[in-house]
């Protein structure tokens, strides 16, 4: 065995492509990555090198130009990317989701406008549900979109959107009653719209404002932002699909291919905290023998190691399962929740191998420590996940008495 994680059964065209963004992230984003994250700096030159790669259109059909690779495909190179630095992965991901959003729900005029930009990395996509005031309770959304004639005029404040201000196409979930007599449950009266706008801050197009990034604990680089829509119109043939009322189906068909992402970025996480704690334990020296030697650390190895290992093969069969068209929200929940809490206890065991020259800016672990528990969050807490992971085991195991 040369490295933890290895996948089975990938074809030469896989294996060619995930050697190929392994070697770039080993050259271009681990020796950047401590850096730029510190100065809360956006990679804009590691960015130029994925579009060059053709990352941006990794699961774009070839007829839109992009590669048409699997999920599988996807989630590894996304895992290869997280060992570098998460914030990339995170600039990919949104990306990803709209890009797929589009591909699964788009009607072929959206398809044809947007994919072939986006599989160049030309268009960048951000995806948007939450709100200020609600967190995973995505029935209570506010914002809403009306019909005004050929348009629709939003309004509402949206949160936390990755690639907030770098994005040119961000796909929005507003509530939307036309069509849906009182009493229609929330799910059912939900509207993704397509909204097109300038790169950057402040007001990006009239009614349409993208405040300055949030300053976060970790995740830095990439740009997390609100979305303020006060009167914001557009076309009516930028409702997802061409058809109101389908917004919460297209996110959370989105949002389950984006946790098996969440489980790659956490695969990655750990994976480098494992690199860098069997490293540091090989040359740290205590009682006139390296760290290693000692039976404690050695303890602490073997479950790390385990964990990763474990994290990995949960992935993989939810990637696989959805590249086999078979529903897999219990096998992406499962592997979303696993992999981001074994990614913690991960990063925090070599953490405490490093001692106290963890906590110092000058060993990348500190930054890993402070990236992980985002991902206990993103696409769903943990809470979450166990709920979705309980509901779906109770359908399989119903009680027959």
């Amino acid at each position: 065995m040369t490295r933890l994680a290895q996948t089975a059964g990938l074809n030469d065209v896989q294996q060619e492509i995930l050697s190929t963004v392994r070697n770039f992230v080993d050259k271009e984003i681990i020796p950047v990555a401590t850096q730029l994250e510190h100065r809360d700096e956006y990679p804009y030159e590691i960015v130029e090198g994925l579009k060059e790669l053709g990352l941006f259109g990794l699961m774009i059909p070839e007829e839109y130009g992009g590669l048409g690779e699997s999920l599988l495909t996807y989630a590894l190179c996304v895992e290869e990317i997280a060992r570098g630095w998460m914030s990339v992965s995170g600039i990919i991901n949104t990306h990803f989701i709209v890009a797929y959003m589009l591909k699964q729900h788009g009607t072929q005029e959206q398809k044809d406008t947007f994919l072939p930009r986006m599989a160049l990395g030309e268009v960048r996509g951000a995806f948007s549900m939450s709100e200020p005031a609600l967190g995973s309770d995505v029935a209570a959304i506010s914002s809403k979109g009306v019909r005004d004639g050929e348009e629709y005029v939003l309004t509402g404040q949206k949160m936390w959107l990755t690639n907030g201000g770098t994005s040119s196409l961000v796909a929005v979930l507003c509530r939307s009653d036309e069509g849906h007599p009182e009493g229609t449950p929330p799910h059912k009266s939900m509207t993704t719209f397509l909204v097109e706008k300038e790169p950057g801050f402040g007001e990006v197009r009239p009614g349409l404002t993208i405040p300055g990034k949030i300053d976060k604990m970790g995740y830095k680089g990439v740009d997390t932002t609100e979305l303020i829509m006060d009167g914001l119109r557009i076309p009516a043939n930028r409702v997802l699909g061409g058809t109101t009322g389908r917004g919460f189906y297209q996110m959370m068909d989105g949002v389950e291919v984006g946790r098996v992402n969440v489980a790659a970025r956490g695969c990655g996480v750990a994976q480098r905290a494992f690199e860098l704690g069997v490293s540091y334990a090989q040359q740290r020296h205590t009682f006139g023998k390296p760290i290693a030697e000692h039976q404690a650390i050695q303890f602490k190895l073997a479950e790390m190691a385990t964990k990763v290992e474990a994290a990995h093969a949960m992935m993989v069969n939810a990637a696989r399962k959805k590249d086999s068209g078979e529903r897999n929200d219990l096998e992406a929940g499962m592997a979303k929740y696993l992999a981001s809490e074994y990614c913690k206890e991960v990063v925090e065991d070599a953490f405490r191998i490093h001692g106290g020259y963890g906590f110092s800016k000058e060993y990348e672990i500190e930054r890993l420590y402070r990236e992980a528990p985002m991902l206990l969050i993103g696409e769903g807490t943990a809470e979450i996940q166990k709920m979705i992971i309980g509901r779906r085991l109770l359908e399989e195991y119903r009680f027959q008495g």
